[in-house]
């Protein structure tokens, strides 16, 4: 089962203020440990939302909105994408992880969707598609 863990942005990192030199060595302690256990696939951290855009869609119209934008709490400052086997599993590593801001902060975990999930809508042809694009994207990585 793959995981996206969800790192929340808070005011501090909507202001773009930079982890101190100990969270980030505790962080890379701490996917170290994940790498060395199998677990971790990627992570990473985002720019502020001051740095990005968002797209709106309506009935076939697009609307880009620059950031920043105002509800923090519903804004990702960062993430991993984990494999394990079990829900349960994910929220232990995440017990584990250092507190991401030295205070209040939240880290959401959401499992993501495979193959299978989607039933038989998903077409052996959009399956094919699928795999076809993904060896496609490991091909492009350095």
């Amino acid at each position: 089962m793959r995981f996206m863990i969800i790192i929340k942005a808070n005011a501090e990192s909507e202001a773009g203020q930079m982890p101190s030199e100990k969270l980030l060595a505790d962080m890379g302690n701490y996917n170290e440990e994940l790498v060395k256990a199998g677990v971790m696939l990627a992570g990473e951290g985002l720019h502020p939302s001051s740095r990005g855009a968002r797209v709106h869609f309506s009935q076939g119209r697009r609307t880009v909105t620059d950031g920043p934008f105002t509800e923090t709490r519903e804004l990702i400052a960062g993430f991993w994408i984990w494999q394990v086997g079990s829900l349960d599993e994910a929220i232990e590593w995440v017990k584990r992880c250092p507190d991401p801001f030295n205070g209040e902060s939240d880290i959401e975990i959401r499992q993501i969707f495979e193959a299978e999930d989607f039933g038989p809508e998903f077409t052996p042809e959009l399956r094919a598609q699928e795999d076809r694009l993904r060896a496609e994207m490991a091909a492009q990585r350095p």
